[in-house]
């Protein structure tokens, strides 16, 4: 979710879209979250580390 967050947003920037610039940004911020709550041990959606 991470990669696909960066990807969308630089075509966002480079295609001059918001959408996708707001879209992945809010992608981004959730693999954030999902990767910090998988790294400190916590279970998230079923899996002990989230990739």
């Amino acid at each position: 979710m991470i990669i696909l967050g960066i990807v969308l947003l630089v075509a966002g920037f480079l295609l001059k879209i918001q959408i996708l610039w707001a879209i992945g940004i809010v992608v981004l911020i959730i693999g954030l979250v999902l990767l910090a709550l998988g790294s400190m041990g916590r279970a998230v959606g079923g899996r002990r580390h989230y990739y």
